[in-house]
């Protein structure tokens, strides 16, 4: 099954450096909402984890896994189904979920978590389709599930952590769930977060709309940034490799001059 579902485009080097810088820009931006959440939820990221009772948070790992697991086949069937959506619509759609799993406070958190993390994938794969790769190709599943390997929404990042745009498993027998191995326990901190941003007392469903209202925004950005290098990759003719380095020089912090 070929991977590519539209031809190359021709770009010269001017047109790639403006799609770089544009990739950036969303890079930058796809944090944005994370300070603000954090802000309605009175608290500070690394302490988002510690509100959590210790059998959730020792157990977030094999739970975040078999929600991958779950996640790829309920994503990949509503493809099927379901006409994909544009990026407001797939917000709104998350924010809606979290709401309903805010209002049963952690144990209605836990129970929606597998239901977002199919969610997100598939909004992963939606945006995957919008760059001209076939979602349901292997190379292009691997890659929807690297996307959950950014640092995630309430992370500090200053632009250094491009690890999940570089991320590579041999396409051996049993890849697939040695990938899901790798991304879950990063994957498990990020949606331990989001749990105990949704479990506010008080708040509820308000928290739990807000926390995925960001998470998806965050995750679409991402996937975007990662198909859009891949895809420009192949429209510029320029290794992947060198596209990721170029990033990641735009995305260093400007140093200042004495």
């Amino acid at each position: 099954m070929t991977e590519i579902l539209s031809p190359a485009r021709v770009l010269d080097p001017d047109q790639t450096e403006a799609e770089l810088d544009a990739l950036a820009l969303r890079y930058r931006n796809a944090s944005g909402a994370g300070l603000q959440l954090l802000n309605l939820v009175g608290s500070k990221a690394e302490n988002l984890l510690d509100r959590l009772p210790e059998p959730v948070r020792a157990g977030l790992g094999g739970a975040t896994e078999q929600a991958l697991r779950l996640a790829m086949g309920a994503a990949v069937r509503s493809r099927r189904v379901v006409p994909d959506q544009k990026p407001g619509v797939n917000r709104v759609m998350s924010a809606a979920m979290g709401a309903a799993g805010g209002l049963g406070g952690l144990p209605g958190a836990l129970v929606e978590l597998p239901a977002t993390t199919a969610f997100l994938l598939r909004t992963i794969q939606g945006v995957a389709a919008e760059h001209g790769f076939d979602p349901e190709a292997e190379n292009v599943t691997f890659d929807c599930i690297r996307v959950f390997a950014a640092a995630g929404p309430l992370a500090h990042d200053d632009g250094a952590d491009l690890g999940f745009l570089t991320l590579r498993l041999s396409l051996s027998g049993g890849a697939l769930q040695k990938l899901i191995a790798q991304v879950a326990p990063k994957l498990g901190i990020v949606m331990g977060q989001k749990l105990a941003a949704q479990a506010v007392p008080v708040l509820g469903a308000v928290a739990g709309a807000t926390t995925n209202y960001v998470f998806s925004g965050y995750y679409q950005q991402m996937a975007q940034v990662h198909f859009g290098l891949r895809r420009l990759a192949i429209d510029a003719d320029v290794p992947h490799q060198d596209l990721v380095q170029q990033l990641q020089v735009r995305l260093q912090p400007a140093v200042s001059k004495g």
